[in-house]
């Protein structure tokens, strides 16, 4: 979707003219557009096409709404290039100056509207004044994660009065006087997210509902508000999603008042999870008059008695339910089967007192169910998987990692019963291979995870890869029948994957990563505790994935400079890798640090590094994010340099992690 610039050519680069070129020219601007729209999630395609010929580089130019720099600096040099950019992204730039967005402001003022900031520092009020007050037709601003902004800056942020969605997660310095400038300023607002903005009280919740009377969405979660700044936000009339997430200040008695004041509202998704202190008296006081909610999130809270589901009994609407970590009684489980609603979505992760009559009663009410997670629930057998598959054969998504109590002969009915299953959780449980043949008639089938499954092998895996030809996510974690021949036919028969997680599987040697190599769709491998893997396989992905964004290759002691050098120059791509414990010297990491996207390095304990080795790595990574490394180094890089780091945005992880080859995890 987003160009990286260092390889966009010059836009007074010398074209090669040739017939097939001036075929193209018969091409009118709409029909390259239309081409361009159906490579809108292909950066590689869309470069491609930006070279075919002048005609095509110049439309390419002008039909790009969206940009996500690797480098602010080179965003003068670009912005010629690309005059319709209505979308920004910054996230990959952790240092934006005021003349940075001053440039921005010049360059967009008509057309951006879009501007992500979360990850960015630097600038300061008098840049973002030139950005709002140049840039009309802003709608949306993410500044999350800015520590360091204060009020001064929501004041700044108060002129722009087009502004319809603002992310403020994490400013912590914000206080009741910023929120209520933006809430006098901004009046034309429909999404607010506040989240672990601690200073902002009911007061400055208060003024938000009073003056933006267009909110749609409002995210207070860790805030220490009371009810008392409930009753103005749900009197908002538009007003569809709330979360309150670990909002401690809100209990039964405070809302006890709303109930008698709350009228119909608009509310759709409320989120109350970590309110420990909401039972049911609360919740029925809080959705009083939300006839139109559909989404309810009620984790790690109280205890789902009779009282509590009782109190939702008249919402037909309801669609989705999250009760992770709440304890379920077997009268609470009965009253959800006799709401009115029939669910879709059903989330009993960790729950305490799920049995298979639980589920059997719930299932065979909430029929409809597409997506049910029933992680960690120990206490269920055969019988529970006879009842989901019986009665929910339209299941999306299911999920029952550790449900360690199914038998074997149990998976055998998920592929008879559930056809339109596209994510399969069954990590760390008894399935076999009759399972995964079983499985194989689920087609539509693209997240399956297997991890710590050891019952299963290659015979299995390929019943998979001929029947589940979709698949993009595999996660074979210490699953350790499998074998290269498994791995080769799952790389031949799901060209789809973008990510195989086959971490800590000692039979698989290179000859699994040279047939994962014709998988070029790959973005994520994971092979850490692979000790048979060399710099041969490693070339091999470098080679044919080249959209390789994220790789775990710790512990791989085979490992060395030799799969290095393959990996800068053949994956420009990655963004994201961990290298401990592998025998690579100063010379790879030198290598590896020049690719331009990445962003963070793992590299404890690599035995062959050295301190001018790690700094020359250091300062090449222009782009680096994020390195952890080894107390023992802390001493051995000046101070003068580890603040030149974190002034470029680089932060620095020390771990005293004692050495351990072959450690787990």
């Amino acid at each position: 979707m987003f160009p990286n610039f260092e390889s966009i050519p010059s836009p007074n680069k010398k074209f090669k003219t040739t017939p097939m070129d001036r075929s193209f020219d018969h091409l009118t601007e709409e029909i390259i557009f239309a081409i361009l729209d159906h490579l809108h999630d292909d950066p590689f395609s869309r470069k491609s096409f930006s070279l075919v010929s002048k005609s095509f580089y110049a439309a390419e130019s002008l039909h790009r709404k969206s940009l996500r720099p690797l480098h602010s600096d080179r965003i003068p040099t670009v912005s010629p290039r690309y005059p319709s950019i209505s979308k920004l992204d910054l996230t990959l730039c952790p240092h934006v100056e005021d003349s940075f967005l001053i440039s921005v402001s010049s360059a967009w003022k008509t057309t951006l509207r879009s501007i992500d900031l979360s990850r960015s520092r630097s600038f300061s009020n008098v840049g973002l004044s030139n950005l709002v007050t140049s840039c009309t037709g802003l709608v949306e601003i993410n500044l999350s994660n800015g520590v360091a902004l204060t009020d001064a800056v929501m004041k700044v942020l108060a002129e722009a009065k087009n502004l319809e969605k603002l992310w403020l997660s994490r400013c912590k310095s914000i206080t009741d006087m910023g929120i209520g400038c933006v809430a006098v300023g901004c009046k034309k607002l429909k999404l607010l997210c506040l989240n672990w903005c601690l200073h902002i009280t009911d007061l400055g919740v208060g003024l938000i509902a009073t003056k933006c009377k267009e909110l749609r969405s409002l995210d207070l979660s860790f805030l220490t508000i009371t009810e008392k700044c409930l009753p103005p936000i749900l009197q908002l009339q538009h007003l569809e999603e709330l979360i309150l997430e670990e909002c401690h200040g809100i209990d039964d008695e405070g809302l006890e008042a709303l109930k008698r004041n709350c009228k119909r509202n608009s509310l759709k998704l409320l989120n109350l999870s970590r309110c420990p202190s909401i039972s049911h008296s609360g919740l029925s006081s809080l959705i009083n008059g939300s006839e139109d909610l559909q989404k309810l999130n009620l984790s790690y809270g109280s205890s789902i008695t009779t009282d509590m589901a009782k109190c939702l009994h008249s919402f037909s609407g309801l669609q989705s339910i999250k009760l992770d970590c709440c304890s379920l009684t077997t009268s609470g489980v009965k009253a959800i089967a006799n709401w009115r609603a029939s669910l879709k979505e059903l989330s009993l992760s960790k729950c305490v007192g799920v049995t298979d009559e639980c589920l059997s009663i719930l299932v065979q009410k909430h029929k409809q169910l597409r997506k049910l997670d029933i992680t960690c629930c120990r206490k269920i057998t055969y019988g529970s998987i006879n009842s989901i598959t019986s009665s929910c054969s339209f299941l999306v998504s299911l999920k029952m990692e550790s449900c360690t109590l199914v038998p074997r002969e149990a998976y055998v009915l998920i592929g008879q019963r559930c056809p339109y299953l596209e994510e399969l959780d069954l990590t760390d449980n008894e399935i076999d291979n009759e399972g995964l043949k079983s499985i194989s008639k689920c087609s539509r089938l693209s997240v399956l995870k297997l991890g710590i499954c050891l019952n299963i092998n290659d015979d299995g895996l390929s019943h998979i890869a001929s029947g589940c030809r979709k698949i993009k996510e595999l996660d074979l974690y210490r699953s350790t029948g499998i074998t290269d021949r498994g791995i080769a036919a799952i790389a031949g028969g799901c060209p789809a994957l973008e990510m195989i997680n086959i971490a800590y599987n000692d039979k698989i040697t290179d000859s699994s990563l040279i047939s994962l190599s014709k998988c070029l769709s790959l973005k994520a491998l994971e092979i850490r505790g692979c000790c048979c893997i060399s710099s041969v396989g490693l070339s091999a992905i470098a080679v044919g994935c080249k959209q390789l964004t994220v790789l775990d290759i710790k512990n791989c002691v085979n490992v060395n400079d030799d799969g290095m050098i393959p990996l800068a120059q053949f994956s420009h791509n990655l963004k994201q890798i961990n290298l401990s414990y592998c025998s690579v010297t100063d010379v790879g990491l030198l290598s590896l640090a020049s690719i331009n996207c990445l962003r963070n390095m793992t590299i404890l304990h690599l035995a062959g590094l050295t301190p001018d080795g790690l700094t020359a790595a250091l300062l090449v990574g222009s782009g680096l994010r994020k390195v952890k490394l080894h107390l023992s180094f802390k001493s051995l890089l000046p101070p003068s340099f580890r603040k030149y780091m974190e002034t470029r945005g680089c932060v620095l992880y020390w771990r005293d992690k004692a050495f351990q080859l072959g450690q787990k995890g």
